[in-house]
């Protein structure tokens, strides 16, 4: 306990030091900061009348500028010291003095490792050891709040380094002295306010300043109370030191992404927009190469490559270049590089991309053109894949660009909805309806949907279609065929959906584990693992619909022996020929056209249902969806 007592005194001693210290180079810095004004200004002495007038009301702003931010500064220091004050009198409190005879035991006793009360959350996985309980307490809820490490954000530099994951051949590359201006939009709903902060921050410190034409914040109706005035006056802060470069747009209700950016896009007067999220933390050089692309070419749409910055310890990990893609729920994906590309064997070349994330850069004149961001698209998810296909298919191009690169917070959780399904399925049919003419039935059959009367109401799409229409816009079919060959179409799908045995309507065809290969019988629910799809050439595929080229879905099997049926890549079982080819309608059985075994099921000794291959009896299956009419008769 005395040596307890002995370290809070060299700690107190050494915070009143620090605190001295701190006091000190306030003082010094003024004064330093006098010098070097007086310097300035007999320097400015030798300006004419009218010049030297300006100089001086200038300097002087900056000045005061300058101590207004030390100023603020200090105050944080001050509450530092509250806090550590604080933490010391708790530690006394936690550590009451023991009786005399527990005096020498608890001297030679280690420290108590500090408990952690949320083990099993992902936020304390890599990061917290250090923390006391009411500081896990808080960075917990922060956590729930934003599906990010806000307690983590608030305490780092908003002006930090991040490494620069450039290749070393984009630090060689040099742009015009000409560029395009630059308007860049933040959109957020519900961030912190550090994080915001910290994009803003490195957006002025890593862009040219003579390119830098405004920095546009979105606000889709946020919740968040330091969102209101704290954010106002931070702007005017910037503001202050950067005269009318930060510009605020709220939203009076929930609009949605697309929207949102729609909002930023209107506001803006550069003749470049670049659409940000406010979780970002652009790098060295990001802007150079995406103004001199689209200067070159004003009708291309281009996206920097994202680095991924951890939702807990906000660590930076560099990704890989690729292209953006999508599958048939419209889900954003990566995809490996064209051989094209490869073969120019220039790494700092822009790469042709089937799609865009949401961050993006454009024309500012072309983006409205083309009809901007559809502002029928609700929430969240899909407006990237539907702009992707209006650029492409209405006569502009979209490009990735290997030395622009930003660093995206990615979220554990976030905080639009508890369920994005509905918002996800309805925008992707909305998409599908506009863009993809006779290939729209595939959206229909991953997300599971009926063909017809699906009950899902994706909105007026009458302006859209129009401005199909007045672009004189390709098809469908020239997008798959000349820009994204590797999305496959499968046209011969007949039922899908459920796969249910009458026998206990309550459960399920299910693909299983997912490293598995053994189909299970499960309690029906809505997830994809119980997807199945029957083909008229007999195939049945279980889980999710892949349909993409050099990825196979999984094919129901009769390996020929046992009772257990088998899932298996489609190409490899066909290659190797196992048994995937099933005679199947709904109300009948479900029969291997080569075995002549059927799929059954049958109770384990634990009492639950599990499928089975043996001779046919008078079992039958129905199947959710059929396609036009099939089985019918």
């Amino acid at each position: 306990m005395k040596i307890r007592r002995h370290a809070c005194k060299v700690l107190c001693i050494g915070l009143t030091l620090f605190i001295a210290y701190s006091l000190f180079l306030v003082f010094y810095t003024k004064v330093t900061l006098q010098k070097l004004f007086l310097a300035s200004v007999q320097e400015e002495l030798r300006l004419p009348l009218s010049e030297w007038n300006g100089t001086v009301k200038k300097k002087l702003s900056h000045l005061e500028l300058d101590l207004q931010h030390l100023k603020e500064s200090m105050k944080l220091v001050m509450k530092q010291q509250e806090n550590l004050n604080n933490t010391l009198e708790g530690m006394e409190d936690e550590h009451p003095v023991q009786k005399a005879v527990e005096v020498k035991a608890s001297e030679t006793k280690k420290p108590k490792p500090r408990e952690k009360l949320f083990p099993d959350s992902p936020l304390f996985k890599q990061w917290g050891e250090d923390l006391s309980e009411a500081q896990q307490k808080k960075a917990k809820d922060l956590f729930r709040n934003f599906g990010y490490n806000a307690y983590l954000s608030n305490r780092l530099p908003l002006d930090r380094a991040i490494p620069d994951t450039r290749h070393s051949r984009c630090l060689q590359k040099t742009y015009s002295s000409q560029l395009p201006s630059l308007s860049v939009i933040l959109i957020f709903m519900n961030e912190a306010l550090s994080i915001i902060q910290r994009a803003i921050t490195s957006i002025i410190n890593r862009t040219p300043s003579p390119l830098l034409k405004e920095i546009i914040l979105v606000d889709d109706f946020s919740s968040n109370g330091e969102l209101k005035a704290n954010l106002d006056e931070t702007i005017k802060l910037y503001n202050q030191k950067y005269p009318g470069l930060l510009k605020i747009v709220r939203h009076t209700k929930r609009k949605g992404l697309a929207q949102a950016r729609n909002s930023g896009w209107e506001a803006a007067a550069a003749d470049v927009v670049a659409i940000l999220d406010a979780h970002v933390e652009v790098n060295a050089g990001w802007a150079e190469p995406i103004l001199a692309r689209i200067q070159e070419d004003h009708t291309v749409i281009v996206s920097p490559v994202f680095d991924k910055i951890h939702f807990d310890t906000f660590e930076v990990d560099k990704y890989d270049l690729a292209v953006d893609g999508f599958n048939w729920k419209l889900w954003c994906r990566y995809d490996s590089l064209p051989k094209t590309w490869i073969d120019l064997n220039d790494v700092t070349a822009p790469v042709k991309s089937p799609s865009i994330m949401g961050i993006l850069a454009a024309n500012r004149l072309f983006l409205g053109k083309i009809g901007s961001l559809d502002g029928g698209m609700l929430v969240y998810g899909g407006e990237n894949v539907e702009l992707s296909l209006r650029v492409w298919q209405c006569g502009g191009r979209i490009e990735v660009l290997p030395c622009s690169r930003i660093a995206h917070l990615e979220r554990y959780h976030k905080p639009y909805a508890l369920d994005l399904t509905p918002a996800l399925r309805r925008n992707a049919l909305r998409v599908a309806e506009i863009w993809m003419d006779e290939y729209k039935d595939m959206v229909y059959l991953a997300w599971n949907i009926p063909l017809q009367n699906s009950g899902i109401d994706y909105g007026d799409i009458s302006s859209r279609i129009a401005l199909r229409e007045k672009l004189e816009c390709k098809t469908f079919d020239w997008y798959l065929k000349n820009i994204y060959p590797a999305l496959k179409p499968i046209r011969d799908i007949v039922g899908y959906g459920r796969l249910k045995n009458p026998l206990d309507g309550n459960v399920c065809l299910d693909q299983g584990p997912i490293l598995g290969n053994t189909p299970t019988m499960n309690y029906c629910n809505e997830y994809s693992s119980q997807n199945v799809y029957y083909h008229l050439t007999g195939e049945l595929y279980v889980g999710p619909l892949i349909a993409e080229t050099n990825t196979d879905d999984r094919c129901l099997t009769d390996p020929g022996s046992g009772e257990k049926p088998t899932l298996e890549p489609c190409s490899k079982a066909a290659q190797n020929r196992l048994h995937i080819y099933w005679d199947f309608k709904p109300q009948r059985a479900l029969k291997n056209r080569v075995t002549n075994r059927c799929l059954e099921i049958k109770k384990s000794n634990l009492g639950f249902y599990m499928p089975v291959l043996q001779t046919c009896t008078t079992q039958v299956w129905t199947i959710q969806h059929t396609v036009r009419g099939w089985g019918a008769n």
